[in-house]
């Protein structure tokens, strides 16, 4: 199981020295991926109606493809990942473009993890259908993989629509798409168009049995499990060297192929104070 760190976003700042800082000592320390989360807006909680949700207009998330593309150059090796890109309120085409960017900046290092959201009021600022994002997001991933593809050709989907049209400069090599979210329709997606998946919960029992699903499905579909990734996220916070050894083994015994541990939430600290928690956890669980 490969173990990569979760970029720490609105504890890590906005000063650039200080984000080169972190992803060049993380690549250091030897993970071998950094994931970044997505939000694009942030909600008021005290606006008319109120507003619930687990992140609001009092936290920071940096912008993935622009943040990406900054450690395309500051890094050498580690994987960037996206977990999740909330792909539905984002246009296909301009993704496919930035992503193949980043791509060829990065030497082919992008692992493109997209997602539905849960944001509605996101959308709206977005101007984009909340309601329709399921069936959206699967036409994105298949217009997606075209593009990076294929040369000039028309494409005349539910929600996308062109003649005669391409990008380029396209990668050199195929991007990996993965899905994050556990309902079954999401399942389903990820089955059929995925390279990997992203769970959200704990190796328990509920988790086996949507990678037993998952499983099932691709194998209904004639497509091959071998090369499919689960990566999972582990939280320092709450933790010990015991206890993380003892939920990496529990993924592990699932079939996860990587592990990110996040190191925000746990106390207020710095970039060197960030590093050292990714080390402690690369050391627990390496022994």
């Amino acid at each position: 199981m490969e173990i990569g760190a979760v970029i720490p976003h609105h504890e890590i700042g906005s000063d650039p020295g200080a984000i080169r800082a972190f992803a060049q000592g993380a690549e250091e320390l030897g993970v071998t991926h950094l994931l970044i989360y997505d939000h694009v807006v942030g909600v008021d909680r005290n606006r008319p109606g109120g507003f619930e949700g687990p992140y609001d207009s009092n936290v920071a998330f940096h912008e993935p493809m622009v943040l990406f593309g900054f450690l395309a150059a500051c890094t050498t090796r580690v994987e960037l990942v996206t977990a999740v890109l909330i792909l539905p309120q984002r246009q296909a085409t301009l993704v496919a473009k930035q992503a193949a960017e980043i791509a060829i900046l990065s030497g082919d290092r992008l692992r493109l993890g997209v997602g539905v959201g849960w944001n509605t009021v996101e959308y709206d600022a977005l101007n984009e259908d909340f309601h329709t994002r399921g069936r959206r997001q699967a036409e994105q991933v298949e217009l997606m993989r075209r593009l990076w593809t294929e040369d000039v050709f028309s494409f005349h989907g539910e929600f996308h629509r062109f003649e005669h049209a391409s990008i380029l400069p396209r990668p050199t090599a195929p991007i990996p798409v993965l899905f994050g979210g556990s309902a079954p329709a999401l399942l389903e997606r990820c089955a059929r168009l995925g390279d990997g998946w992203m769970p959200l919960g704990s190796p328990n029992d509920k988790t086996a049995e949507r990678i037993a699903e998952l499983q099932r499905m691709r194998a209904g579909a004639g497509m091959p499990w071998d090369g499919f990734e689960i990566r999972a996220q582990a939280q320092y916070a709450g933790g010990d060297p015991d206890r993380w050894r003892g939920h990496a083994a529990k993924w592990g015994e699932l079939g996860a192929t990587h592990m990110a541990i996040a190191t925000h939430n746990a106390g207020p600290t710095d970039v060197d104070g960030h590093l050292a928690r990714i080390a402690e956890y690369v050391a627990a669980v390496s022994d």
